[in-house]
């Protein structure tokens, strides 16, 4: 069955096509593709033996991409900017659209790193992903403030890791950069324990337990508590993109269905007034 030839039809079927699970499913295994296609580019070998079939392989993903943004703007009929309203089609068409420009030799690395940002289109996908992106982005002032008690955090550690540390260990707390630089290291749980026992040692001179209060309150505070802050951050914007996204879901379906009832009362009248012109046509002149 083919689809309509008016306008309305194209933009009805190019709608349909573009929301078509099949589709999509399509353009997920062509974007993957496209990220093999860019890792097996690094192999020289490759590109000596295959390099000719990889780069045939890079163009057809490329028309590919570009025949999709034709259309999704095609499905939006009579108003093709609506398709620039989604931040993330904006992002598809700046991706295709920076692999389509002529870039001379010396902006080649622009052009790859392009087509290795080709990759991140699966967040325009798969909506999973376009959640916790929004999430993360979203997260991003309020992480901003546990990121700032987190400096604090670590500049009272370091201060106090200089004037307990620093002559036992000036390696690692002689300066406050020094400090900092390895406070950075402990909160990463990375060799930790074994700066802790080297300072545990008699040769050093430090009281054991003011080397124990210090590496595990550091730990215990900036490890712990701070990464369950951050996770919360996280999780409560999840909920909040979650909430905004089916509250915008209930508008657009009681705007969709608010449409389709105004073109459902238009088609009654138009037929009530062919109605009326018929009858007055054939009604015989008083």
């Amino acid at each position: 069955m083919s689809a309509p030839s008016g306008p309305s039809g194209l933009t009805g079927f190019c709608r349909q096509l573009s929301e078509a699970p099949a589709f999509k499913n399509f353009i997920i295994a062509v974007i993957l593709l496209a990220g093999i296609v860019v890792g097996l580019e690094t192999s020289a070998t490759l590109m000596a033996r295959h390099g000719g079939l990889l780069h045939a392989l890079d163009l057809a993903i490329l028309a590919i991409f570009i025949v999709e943004i034709l259309i999704k703007i095609a499905a939006c009929g009579r108003r093709p900017w609506d398709f620039f309203r989604d931040s993330w089609n904006v992002f598809d068409f700046i991706i295709v659209a920076v692999c389509l420009l002529p870039l001379h030799a010396e902006f080649a690395a622009v052009l790859r790193l392009a087509r290795v940002l080709r990759v991140l289109r699966l967040v325009t996908v798969l909506p999973k992903l376009q959640l916790l992106v929004g999430a993360l982005l979203k997260s991003i002032p309020s992480m901003g403030y546990v990121g700032l008690l987190l400096s604090i955090l670590f500049y009272i550690y370091a201060v106090c890791g200089v004037f307990f540390f620093g002559q036992a260990d000036p390696r690692s707390f002689g300066t406050l950069g020094d400090a900092l630089l390895t406070l950075f290291g402990v909160i990463t749980l990375e060799g930790w324990t074994e700066l802790m026992y080297g300072l545990l040692e008699p040769e050093a001179g430090v009281p054991k337990i003011k080397v124990i209060l210090y590496f595990l309150s550091f730990v215990l505070f900036g490890t712990m508590i701070m990464l369950n802050l951050f996770i919360g951050v996280i999780m409560n914007s999840m909920q909040e993109v979650q909430q905004e996204k089916a509250v915008s879901h209930l508008a657009t379906s009681a705007s969709e269905d608010d449409l389709a009832d105004l073109e459902a009362e238009l088609d009654r009248l138009k037929t009530r007034v062919q109605s009326a012109r018929a009858r007055l046509r054939h009604s015989p002149p008083a």
